[in-house]
């Protein structure tokens, strides 16, 4: 069976910037960026600012869950190892990114995040849906699949 340009998926390589097109069948195989050569899908949190945000989340195809949070939040000390964890469970299927209020101001007021942590469920860019506080990895990652569609 030949790949069409529709079974392609584009990812926006963290590090660099550099938009990637991915064979869709082989999203579980640890792409690497064509420009950089660092890991799309690391199944690790992503860290994304307010210079990186907008492109990431607009040119990404795969979900993104982005976890805002800030170093001085107890509630979100608890969540990243909660979110840690999910991010190893959904590699592949969604991206996972952490957004620092306290250096990305102007991504948190675009977001409208007026409490932390909370996470924004994105795709393309368009908002899926968003909750706030502290989840366990099992529940974090069943409610992104039933949000999304992932797997």
């Amino acid at each position: 069976m030949s790949t069409t340009v529709a079974d392609y998926v584009h990812v926006v390589c963290a590090h660099c910037g550099a938009e990637n097109r991915i064979d869709g069948s082989r999203l579980g195989e640890k792409p690497k960026c064509g420009r950089c050569g660092e890991a799309l899908l690391p199944g690790t949190p992503v860290v994304l600012n307010d210079r990186s945000y907008d492109h990431f989340v607009a040119h990404t195809q795969l979900p993104v869950l982005i976890d805002f949070w800030a170093p001085w939040c107890g509630p979100c000390r608890s969540m990243a190892p909660q979110f840690e964890s999910a991010a190893a469970a959904l590699q592949g299927e969604v991206i996972l990114a952490k957004v620092n209020t306290e250096e990305a101001q102007v991504v948190a007021a675009n977001a409208g995040i007026r409490a932390i942590p909370t996470m924004l469920l994105l795709r393309g860019g368009r908002e899926l849906d968003r909750t706030s506080g502290v989840m366990e990895a099992r529940a974090l990652v069943a409610w992104v699949r039933k949000q999304s569609g992932a797997a």
